[in-house]
């Protein structure tokens, strides 16, 4: 399975949400296939990082495509964003789902009091502990490594389900979750949402 190239990550954020679903992120013995994301749009997006503009903290954003953005959310969570857009548009995508597939056992170990293999990854906190991506990676370029996406199978259009965001208070209306209907390696709310 090839590293997808730069070029996937410099279109609009939405296409690459859309796209991004069934490839396989790797980070060294551990892969898991992309299940659920979120589209952020830039400035005018208000539930983005980048609403308040150009700042030290969302840097990255700003710059070439296909880099990582990782955050700390809630005082207890690592986040993986991909940025996306032509440099210097401010687009990324939140990975918030994967469906385990290499390096089980190692994610276990993060996880001891998860049972199920599919919910190792089924949100973005559990995702990163998992993966064991922190904010060190802040900036990784995902098409060189140490964290890199592979082309995996292509999802049909009519397996994506679209809904509002999880966890934003602003542009909480906005279509911008997309997740594969049926898999269970998925957040767990909103409960209406499957």
């Amino acid at each position: 399975m090839p590293v997808l190239p730069r070029d996937f990550y410099a279109r609009p954020a939405v296409e690459v949400a859309r796209l991004m679903l069934g490839q396989i992120l790797v980070h060294g013995r551990r892969a898991g296939r992309i299940t659920e994301v979120e589209a952020y749009l830039g400035e005018h997006d208000l539930a983005a990082q980048v609403a308040r503009g150009r700042t030290g903290r969302t840097e990255v954003i700003y710059g070439p495509p296909g880099h990582a953005y990782v955050y700390f959310i809630y005082g207890m969570h690592d986040c993986l964003n991909v940025v996306t857009e032509p440099e210097g548009s401010p687009g990324c995508v939140l990975i918030r789902a994967l469906e385990p597939l290499c390096g089980i056992e190692l994610m276990r170990r993060e996880s001891p009091s998860v049972t199920k293999p599919f919910l190792l990854c089924s949100g973005p906190g559990r995702l990163t502990s998992a993966m064991r991506i922190s904010r060190r990676h802040y900036g990784a370029d995902l098409t060189a490594g140490p964290i890199v996406l592979r082309q995996g199978p292509e999802v049909e259009a009519a397996d994506i389900v679209i809904t509002p965001r999880i966890g934003v208070r602003l542009c909480a209306d906005w279509p911008l979750r997309f997740f594969i209907r049926g898999n269970p390696s998925v957040s767990r709310f909103p409960p209406n949402s499957r």
